[in-house]
């Protein structure tokens, strides 16, 4: 499967003279010097990148801008995927809130989730790597959803009495972290 992310999110905004002065190698490479850098978030699989801006373009942080294939009106190159140690603290502390906003936006592809996720092992179902589901939610949730399929996070907010963009949030969030070995929303961190 293609985990290509066509747009991103703006975490973080890094000057030129931060860049070199953490990477100092960039400018023996033959980067240029002048080149704005931002830390981004893929909104499909959740990819931590890091992008350089076109000369003479602006961005703001929480701006969705377009990182595929093709002709991008913003974003000069992508330079690489980062973990989540790599991000600036000004990312990091922007990352909750943009996750959150792409969980919202993205209500019909986490719906399906609740109403399609299967058992991981003979033990394990994925909705148990979801914080504060335990067996007796997790049968309550499989019973609701085989009685009739989730609408939207208001149906399983009254059905099942949880918070699924909360759930979601801190699990994209803990994969990001890689605190554990199972991937269900993000992309596999680079090696």
């Amino acid at each position: 499967m293609d985990k290509r992310e066509e747009y991103a999110y703006v975490l973080d905004i890094v000057p030129p003279e931060q860049i070199l002065a953490k990477e100092p190698a960039i400018a023996r490479r033959g980067f240029p010097r002048n080149e704005v850098y931002l830390q981004v978030i893929g909104d499909e699989y959740f990819t931590l990148m890091e992008v350089t801006l076109k000369p003479q373009v602006m961005a703001e942080v929480g701006e969705r801008i377009y990182i595929g294939s093709g002709t991008r009106d913003k974003v000069n190159k992508i330079v690489k995927r980062l973990k989540y140690d790599e991000l600036t603290h000004e990312a990091k502390a922007n990352l909750e809130d943009i996750i959150q906003k792409i969980v919202t936006e993205k209500e019909p592809k986490f719906i399906e989730f609740f109403n399609t996720a299967g058992p991981l092992t003979l033990k394990l179902h994925s909705l148990e790597l979801l914080k504060g589901i335990g067996k007796k939610t997790l049968w309550q949730l499989l019973e609701e959803r085989r009685r009739k399929k989730f609408s939207n996070y208001q149906d399983i907010r009254d059905r099942v009495g949880i918070d699924p963009v909360k759930l979601i949030v801190e699990r994209i969030l803990k994969e990001l972290r890689e605190e554990d070995k199972y991937f269900l929303f993000t992309a596999a961190p680079p090696e």
